[in-house]
């Protein structure tokens, strides 16, 4: 017979009671005059078998044992007696003899049972026993109205004696216990009324509490409840299974710890929002309260001190969040913990100093201090501070405090390097943008910058404003894929390209075809090696304005065109689609040519001011037309008005906006005047040149002027084969334009003691602050800047 039977079919009850072991009844003789019908069953004998019969004739040969012996005696005995059945088989039973008398007469009552079921009933009953006062688990029995009503020897320590509990309420046992499972009813007592309604068993609760035997510390079970029936399958009660997971539950907890941290510490790039990210990944599972103790170098992204840390100042750093933090300075004695953590990098445990309270000013009892460690480098300290939770810090703790500190100690290098790259690519961006605006008489100009986020990098935006010959001026715009440094380094090289162009009066098409196959020219090396190149897929605009003839001609490469509000307030802008970006080829660039009235305002922009997460560029367009109705306004006050709708929070990508108010020249400003290719006329251009100076009050530079015109219309009249067209502007200074329909620009050359000739664009050069040619469609204009006195 198995003697552990499954545990569906288990019988507690004795094979020794009397509904279910064989009964019979000797005299004091041993004769048998008692034969139950359970004896029947078990050896097979009837009544009429055995009745008077020795009950020696049933023991097989069992040497000293003697049923007259054994009746005979004073008190119960039990012994172990091979029986004979009627089927010739032998059964070892457990036989108890007990004596009783009856009306004067000696008798005794034997009660029998098959030895092997006997033992089993013992096997099982001593797990019972285990149960009870051996195991681990605790086991509690509560009555139909959830009232204490037994407990284990594990449970009766865990409340420190379970007698003053008996009788009392579950909610009693740990008042301010709670469940952490999310999964079931939070109350108690809705747990046992599911159960004993139900019927169904919930099992692996975890519940938090302190338990009576010890109130201090905070402990988690596993917690499972049954329903009790009775042999009616009648509720009886239920039970409830509890087993304490404090280790392996705070084990888990330091492990999902280090997952969380793992997510969340580092991620921002920026020192103070990852010392906040440790103090809120620790707190409060780990300490009550982090600290986290920076050089000031390490703040600004500079490097950390070298030598002894503890000899340097320090700013610790308050709170759980960016917008708590507040700094203060600190130092540390020679002879105080954190400096020895400091001097040998390594975690020490002591109870914290009095110099600072804990969080919310109660007492710290214990402070784990860390330092932050990498590449070999002490970055500062972290110190966690425990006050409400009464346990020091354990081993396991100060291992993954080390590890917290770590992933912090890498993530605020990381943010310390940025910072400093980011600075570094922020003056350097600054340096390459236009310091100060030229003076010119063309535009009113007005621009503003706002770099990006700084967990995103400096971006390449770049604009710039460029006087050109004829009282014009080159209007651009750019913005170069990607942020940082390299992305700087692009707009400035591009920049600079863009204004070398410029001034050599290039159209808007021409230039930005030339910067084109720049560009393409200079990634070629890069394009077997898998490296990009930022100067691919910049995107650029180029403009120029002549305030004489209020012609404004501009060509983009992939860049959004500009906005333009008349001086009525009336809003357009081109449908003409631009051009690729630079580097990627494609189709050719064209030319926009708009008439542009004075006072008319023009935006140039780049996608920050008009395109962000939230907004698409449809509608950011829309909003900046709005704000040029507004036109009638200083250029500046535009500027604002126009960065005021920019959504606020931190920005994806760089903002840049130039705006620019339209000048016309006056009428009486500009001379024209028409000469026939005769070189007689070159005369005629010089008294004309001294009369229109004249009348500008200019008279002390007609003796110049005359010779740069003399020069310049000899030249003109000497290559072209139609007429000459001669202007003078005054503006800042005396423009003197020749314009003819030859496409041979002019040499400068040093004419030697012999030559004729050769002289005329020397003398041009010397008496001129500025000279040059330009070409257009119909020819080229050689022009010269004269300075008024």
């Amino acid at each position: 017979m198995d003697r552990f039977p499954k545990a569906a079919n288990v019988d507690f009850h004795s094979p020794l009671e009397l509904s279910k072991a064989a009964t019979a009844v000797l005299d004091d003789e041993g004769r048998i005059s008692g034969w139950g019908s359970s004896a029947q069953r078990l050896l097979g004998h009837s009544p009429e078998d055995v009745l008077g019969q020795s009950a020696a004739r049933l023991l097989a040969a069992t040497p000293g044992q003697r049923p007259s012996a054994l009746c005979k005696a004073h008190r119960p005995r039990s012994t172990v007696l091979d029986l004979c059945c009627r089927d010739g088989r032998t059964l070892r039973a457990a036989v108890t003899f007990s004596p009783l008398a009856h009306r004067g007469l000696a008798a005794t009552v034997v009660v029998a049972a098959d030895l092997e079921a006997l033992r089993g009933w013992e096997a099982q009953l001593a797990v019972l026993q285990g149960l009870a006062t051996e195991s681990q688990v605790g086991l509690t029995i509560f009555d139909t109205d959830m009232r204490v009503v037994w407990g284990n020897v594990s449970t009766d320590l865990e409340l420190a004696g379970i007698a003053q509990y008996i009788g009392r309420p579950a909610v009693d046992l740990f008042p301010e216990g709670e469940f952490i499972s999310r999964h079931h009813p939070p109350d108690e007592d809705q747990v046992m009324e599911h159960v004993l309604t139900t019927g169904e068993p919930i099992t692996g609760m975890h519940y938090r509490g302190r338990a009576p035997a010890d109130p201090v510390r905070e402990h988690v079970w596993s917690c499972s409840y049954h329903r009790l029936l009775d042999a009616r399958g009648e509720p009886l009660g239920l039970f409830e299974e509890s087993l304490d997971i404090t280790d392996r539950y705070r084990a888990q907890e330091r492990l999902s710890l280090l997952v969380r941290a793992g997510k969340r510490i580092g991620a921002s790039l920026d020192v103070r929002r990852t010392a906040a990210e440790l103090a809120d990944v620790a707190v409060p599972q780990l300490a009550d309260e982090v600290l986290v103790d920076l050089p000031p170098a390490v703040i600004e992204g500079r490097q950390p001190p070298t030598g002894s840390a503890p000899g340097h100042s320090l700013l610790r750093m308050h709170g759980r969040t960016p917008e708590e933090f507040r700094t203060s300075p600190v130092s540390y004695p020679p002879s105080s913990p954190q400096a020895l953590s400091l001097a040998t990098s390594r975690p020490v445990v002591d109870a914290c100093p009095p110099d600072v309270p804990g969080e919310g000013g109660s007492a710290s009892h214990s402070c784990l201090f860390v330092p932050l460690l990498t590449r070999d480098a002490v970055l500062g300290l972290a110190t966690f501070r425990r006050s409400s939770n009464p346990d020091p810090f354990g081993a396991e703790e100060q291992t993954l405090a080390v590890e917290l500190a770590e992933r912090a100690a890498v993530g605020i290098d990381n943010a310390r390097r940025y910072t400093s790259q980011h600075e570094a690519a922020l003056v350097l961006q600054r340096s390459l943008l236009p310091q100060h605006l030229p003076e010119q008489s063309a535009v009113d100009v007005a621009y503003r910058y706002l770099p990006a986020d700084s967990r995103v990098g400096v971006g390449g935006d770049w604009f710039d404003v460029i006087p050109l010959s004829g009282a014009r001026v080159g209007l651009t715009v750019g913005d170069v894929v990607g942020h940082g440094v390299h992305a700087a380094a692009t707009m400035g090289r591009l920049r600079a390209t863009v204004r070398t162009l410029a001034l050599l009066d290039l159209d808007p098409a021409e230039l930005l075809t030339r910067l084109n196959d720049l560009v393409a020219q200079d990634s070629e090396p890069h394009a077997g090696d898998g490296l990009s190149d930022e100067a691919l897929g910049v995107t650029c605009l180029y403009a120029i304005y002549d305030p004489v003839s209020g012609r404004c001609v501009w060509a983009s490469a992939g860049h959004p065109p500009p906005i333009v509000a008349d001086a009525s307030g009336s809003v357009a802008w081109s449908a003409l689609a631009p051009g690729p970006p630079l580097g990627l080829g494609g189709l050719p660039y064209e030319n926009v040519e708009l008439s542009l009235s004075s006072g008319s305002v023009v935006a140039f922009f780049t996608d920050g001011v008009v395109e962000d997460r939230r907004t698409d560029i449809d509608s950011g367009i829309d909003r900046l037309a709005h704000v040029l109705t507004w036109q009638r306004c200083p250029v500046e006050e535009l500027c604002d008005r126009a960065l005021s709708t920019v959504p606020p929070g931190p920005q994806a990508d760089d903002a840049t906006l130039l705006l620019v108010r339209t000048r016309r020249l006056d009428a009486d400003h500009v001379a024209d005047l028409e000469l026939p290719p005769d070189p007689a006329m070159v005369a005629h251009a010089r008294t004309l040149t001294e009369r229109q100076l004249a009348t500008w009050g200019l008279s002390e530079l007609s003796f110049t002027a005359a010779l740069v015109v003399s020069e310049l219309v000899t030249n003109g009249i000497r290559y072209a084969t139609g007429p000459v067209m001669l202007r003078l502007i005054r503006d800042r200074c005396l423009l003197c334009e020749v314009s003819d329909n030859a496409h041979t620009a002019p040499h400068l050359r040093r004419a030697r003691r012999d030559d004729e000739g050769g002289r005329g664009l020397f003398l041009v050069a010397q008496v001129s602050q500025r000279w040059g040619t330009r070409y257009t469609s119909s020819g080229k204009t050689i022009w010269a800047e004269l300075a008024i006195p």
